[in-house]
């Protein structure tokens, strides 16, 4: 099939889920002889060598620069306060986006359109697309903005955010009704925005996979960090890595003394790390290897959000332990104890750490029974096999 697919992130470096759910997707259909047409926004940051690389695989790739500020938000925010489409889908509706596609489709006769994540599914309804068009539901995005609200204090914050979540639900199931087909990463995500029943037709859950042949990092002797890794300008990471900070790793911290809290990824702000706290705030990193080396614990600490978290798959490539909350580990083929350590208050998640810290054999237990699940179960070139009866 010739295959127009949009996506609201450009899909390489692999340094995020949604960028390595797109790459490996596009990765497959290109290999399964599909002519795919890639038409993406980019950001400040993205380079050029990463717009080459996606133009050896796909047959033609279009950018489109995503520019936001403040001043744009208020006023898509208070837009969307009176309308039924939600501010986190509003604000990436942009004129210069609708034009390009629109340029493309003339350009091409398409046999399929393929909207990746929520956010690009607007391009594809309203009789834009062609006969056959595909939703890659990365999430029940509705999920987010609603577990972010259990735990919010502020009570207008709190509000606005079931007041987004609600919005967000119907829209979504909107959506889902305007595709042919829509893939979900999880069946709990399904059951969550389509709760009655069984899946309609043209609906399929394929996991997000990623690529084991990646070597488990070589740890260096007597392991001493404590490490998160992910954009924390995602504000699920944000709450997460806050709430860790402020509740479990002083607990941490005073059972085992020589440990250090490693927060790598985009938007960390240095105020996390007090004057004797033993926090190191890195900020984005292009090669994380030197602190995964040093990593005696890798830990997910989300109290909110949906999908599949990504950064369990990598940190079992790299034949890490992890310690996570069921939020973050939701989705996947976790066992607790087997290849991955569970709790969700304060206490338990910091005895879960202080565990692995002071326990190298169940360390050992827990990141080779990780490494294991990815490679039977997270591998995309056989997972991605699925996306077969998507395009048939």
């Amino acid at each position: 099939m010739r295959i127009i697919f949009l996506t609201q992130v450009l899909p390489l470096p692999l340094d995020a889920g949604p960028k390595v759910r797109a790459f490996h997707v596009l990765e497959y259909l290109a290999q399964a002889g599909h002519e795919v047409h890639l038409l993406s926004f980019v950001r400040q940051g993205d380079s050029d060598e990463s717009v080459q690389a996606l133009r050896r695989i796909c047959a033609s790739v279009e950018i489109v620069p995503l520019v936001r500020s403040r001043l744009r938000d208020l006023r898509d925010g208070l837009q969307s306060l009176w309308t039924d489409m939600p501010f986190l889908v509003r604000r990436d509706q942009v004129a210069p986006m609708w034009r390009r596609i629109e340029a493309v489709a003339r350009r091409h006769a398409f046999d399929a359109l393929h909207a990746d994540q929520l956010w690009m599914a607007p391009y594809g309804m309203n009789g834009l697309g062609p006969g056959l068009r595909v939703l890659d539901q990365h999430n029940a995005v509705f999920m987010v903005p609603r577990r972010m609200a259990d735990h919010q204090r502020n009570p207008v914050a709190r509000r606005l955010l079931r007041h987004e979540a609600g919005k967000l639900q119907a829209f979504e199931r909107r959506t889902c009704e305007a595709f042919s087909r829509v893939v979900w990463v999880t069946e709990e995500d399904r059951r969550a925005v389509l709760p009655a029943g069984a899946a309609p037709a043209g609906h399929s859950v394929i996991p997000i996979a990623v690529d084991p042949a990646r070597q488990p990092v070589v740890a260096r002797a007597n392991p001493f960090r404590v490490t998160f890794l992910g954009g924390m300008h995602w504000p699920p990471n944000m709450e997460g890595v806050e709430w860790f900070v402020r509740d479990v790793w002083p607990l941490v911290a005073r059972a085992v003394p020589s440990s250090v809290l490693t927060l790598i990824g985009k938007g960390g702000p240095a105020g996390l790390a007090s004057p004797g706290s033993r926090i190191e705030v890195t900020g984005y990193v292009d090669d994380p290897a030197r602190y995964l080396a040093e990593t005696a614990a890798f830990v997910v600490p989300l109290r909110s959000g949906a999908g599949m978290r990504v950064k369990i798959l990598d940190a079992w490539c790299w034949g890490l332990p992890i310690v996570s909350t069921r939020v973050g580990a939701e989705g996947l083929r976790t066992g607790d104890g087997e290849n991955i350590l569970l709790a969700d208050d304060a206490e338990a998640f910091a005895a879960a750490v202080v565990r692995v810290l002071q326990d190298p054999a169940t360390a050992r237990r827990i990141a080779d029974g990780g490494r294991q699940s990815v490679e039977a179960y997270y591998d995309w070139r056989r997972v991605y096999r699925a996306w077969d009866r998507v395009y048939r």
